[in-house]
């Protein structure tokens, strides 16, 4: 764990209750509803009694603290070691340039210790000012809702105009690129964010044409896995942002289902042939074919 347990959700909640019991009595029921919104289900069970019972001495029975400052929860030194390195990485000043800054502390790591496998290599240029204006512009749309009209290279280098309504952001760890995913552009629902030329919110109003709405389509893998070589932590790693399931079928063997969207089917068929025979998709049908084609389609290319 990066980070200690000291500074873990039962602590943040005591001290979410001690910040407004030192300026007025909290009532029970103020209580309940601070332990509910910001610990665990069963919290209830024991911060609540161990506070209005005194086992903790931080509450008294009318719900004031004998407390006289607001408590505050400092950064360990290992915590600012993390921040630190996750500062060095390009896709932070994405989201902002008020960033932590800790000059006298050394990084937990650096970008050059982490080695990616089997990524490709023209990324997105996370370090140009108009590629960070458009992600920023692109983040407060989805926030706030607004349409946008943007100037998107295709793959034929002309430039296409488009009006789309942003719904999230998407990132490729195998492309090492952000999509956009929204309603409304007459080509399709999805724009790769290095591609966009110019970006600007649209000044009219905009309902996006119900025949041209994005449909999310959820689909299933199953394959079972042979755990030699850690293939099973890598392939849990791997997939870690996909709902998925696993259970274990034999000594060595595990069977994964693995939820994704249809868009993201090719690359999840590249993601499977990468773990090679440690991998073998059982169902569903259409998606063993998909493997069998791209291999005889490999096999035809000499590879």
């Amino acid at each position: 764990m990066i980070f200690s347990e000291l500074y873990g959700v039962y602590y943040n909640t005591v001290a979410k209750v001690l910040r407004t019991a030192v300026c007025r009595p909290l009532p029970k029921d103020e209580l309940r509803t601070i332990i509910m919104q910001n610990a665990f289900g069963e919290s209830m069970l024991t911060i609540e009694p161990s506070l209005t019972e005194e086992r903790w001495q931080l509450l008294r029975q009318d719900g004031t603290t004998p407390i006289c400052h607001i408590p505050i929860m400092p950064l360990t030194l290992l915590e600012k070691r993390w921040l630190k390195a996750i500062c060095m990485d390009p896709r932070i000043r994405l989201f902002g340039d008020d960033l932590p800054d800790f000059p006298d502390v050394e990084p937990l790591f650096r970008p050059e210790d982490v080695i990616v496998f089997d990524r490709y290599a023209d990324g997105d240029p996370y370090d140009d000012e108009k590629y960070i204006r458009h992600f920023r512009l692109i983040l407060d749309a989805i926030r706030k809702q607004y349409p946008l009209k943007m100037d998107v290279q295709n793959r034929k280098g002309s430039v296409t105009y488009l009006v789309m309504q942003p719904d999230h952001l998407e990132y490729s760890e195998k492309d090492d690129k952000f999509r956009l995913i929204g309603d409304g552009s007459r080509y399709g629902g999805t724009v790769n964010l290095g591609r966009i030329v110019s970006c600007k919110p649209y000044p009219k109003p905009f309902v996006p044409d119900p025949g041209k709405r994005r449909e999310k389509i959820n689909r299933t893998v199953t394959f079972e896995l042979l755990d030699q070589r850690n293939a099973l932590e890598r392939v849990l790693l791997h997939f870690a942002h996909f709902e998925k399931q696993a259970e274990r079928i034999a000594d060595d063997r595990y069977r994964v289902t693995v939820t994704y969207e249809k868009e993201d089917e090719t690359e999840l068929v590249i993601r499977i042939l990468s773990f090679g025979p440690m991998v073998r998709v059982t169902a569903p049908q259409h998606f063993v074919n998909l493997i069998k084609d791209r291999l005889i389609r490999q096999k035809s290319c000499g590879l």
